[in-house]
């Protein structure tokens, strides 16, 4: 079945060769936010995950220590391949931006007060900017169809954006409160 517009899954799920390959090109390819690349290769391109399974899975993997994409690789591992599939996944999507961030790291600690490293850093941040607010974008279309979904999404963004409230407490709260709504309007 689609879900907005995005296709449904593949009928074979990957190997831990091909979770380590999808994850090893977010890897290459992503830099600052590659959320909307890991979206666009589960989704979009591999159809690994329906797009109400990404939003679903990136909530929880939000809710969870430590960074998203790297919290989704290894659950989107353990789905597939247990233990395997997450180490070949988070494998993937680690090893190349390790090694290319030791390598600018010490680039930029001897360049660093060179105006053309400092605008192109200007530059990198721009586009992150770009990258962040296409995903949102993406990322709200599943949930504009389900009233309390997006007034939850709305609470949270207030209190964090707004109230300047701490994430965590925040998310405590209002968790509860999304599984109980959930739970009463379901159908």
């Amino acid at each position: 079945m689609k879900t907005d517009g995005a296709p449904t899954i593949s009928s074979a799920p990957p190997t831990s060769f091909q979770l380590f390959l999808g994850f090893l090109g977010i890897g290459i390819i992503g830099f600052g936010g590659v959320l909307p690349l890991a979206r666009r290769m589960l989704v979009e391109d591999r159809r690994w995950l329906t797009s109400d399974e990404f939003v679903d899975l990136l909530g929880l993997c939000q809710f969870l220590p430590g960074g998203n994409v790297i919290n989704i690789s290894v659950a989107v591992g353990m789905k597939f391949r247990g233990w395997r599939g997450a180490l070949a996944s988070i494998l993937g999507l680690t090893a190349v931006p390790t090694a290319f961030v030791i390598v600018l790291g010490v680039i930029y600690d001897r360049y660093r007060d060179d105006p053309h490293v400092q605008q192109v850093f200007a530059g990198l941040a721009a586009a992150a900017a770009g990258l962040l607010i296409a995903m949102a974008i993406k990322l709200v279309r599943p949930i504009l169809t389900k009233p309390a979904a997006l007034f939850i999404a709305s609470l949270l963004f207030f209190a964090v954006a707004f109230l300047r409230l701490p994430l965590l407490p925040t998310m405590l709260v209002l968790a509860p409160l999304s599984v109980l709504l959930a739970w009463r309007l379901r159908p």
